[in-house]
């Protein structure tokens, strides 16, 4: 069954970021959808074919990982953004696990701020390693490097320039302010909330 490239046309009118800047960056997204549809496709084709043993397999078989992570990355993100922003209620417990976690929220807002800040492309991520029961910002460099094994992903920004340079040139901290404005806090908790329990 071939993936769907999501709506996302709610988010048209979030203050400080720009409705070109979304719908460019939702035909960007777009493109991810298709291109892991493409290889999703020719990976099932060459194992019809007997033809695995082979370069050419080997080598869509390790771009698949990168087109599916710029697809399911882009749909984690637009998921946890809002038209006006919904705050973080102290009460739930998300709040209360970055305060026990980072010894306050603005412990934890300072160093996801400071990820987000680092040099390079790529997508900062608010990840709950369910093993430890332990929140984690991470840095995921381009789509594919970074990932914490088995960690779930409850809330993601994106920091490519294409997240932010047209409305705010080379001024990434300016759009990481108004990428907090915009979280929608109800997904993201609702995210921690849903995250199963694992065990080794």
């Amino acid at each position: 069954m071939a993936y769907e490239a999501r709506n996302y046309e709610q988010l048209l009118g979030i203050e400080g970021l720009s409705d070109q800047l979304f719908k460019n960056h939702f035909t960007l997204y777009q493109g991810y959808v298709t291109n892991t549809n493409k290889l999703a496709d020719a990976l099932n084709h060459m194992l019809t074919e007997g033809k695995i043993a082979v370069p050419e397999y080997a080598e869509l078989k390790r771009r698949f990982g990168w087109e599916f992570n710029g697809m399911r990355l882009h749909e984690y993100y637009f998921g946890n953004m809002v038209k006006g922003g919904k705050g973080l209620d102290p009460a739930s417990g998300l709040a209360q696990k970055l305060a026990a976690d980072w010894g306050s929220y603005d412990n934890w807002q300072k160093d996801f701020k400071a990820s987000g800040a680092i040099r390079g492309i790529g997508w900062v991520v608010l990840c709950l390693d369910p093993i430890a029961n332990r929140t984690c910002n991470v840095w995921i460099n381009e789509h594919d490097g970074g990932h914490l094994a088995g960690g779930i992903p409850l809330m993601i920004m994106d920091v490519f320039e294409h997240a932010f340079m047209i409305d705010y040139g080379l001024k990434r901290a300016d759009y990481i302010e108004s990428f907090f404005r915009a979280i929608d806090w109800s997904t993201v908790t609702s995210r921690h909330a849903n995250a199963p329990k694992v065990t080794l």
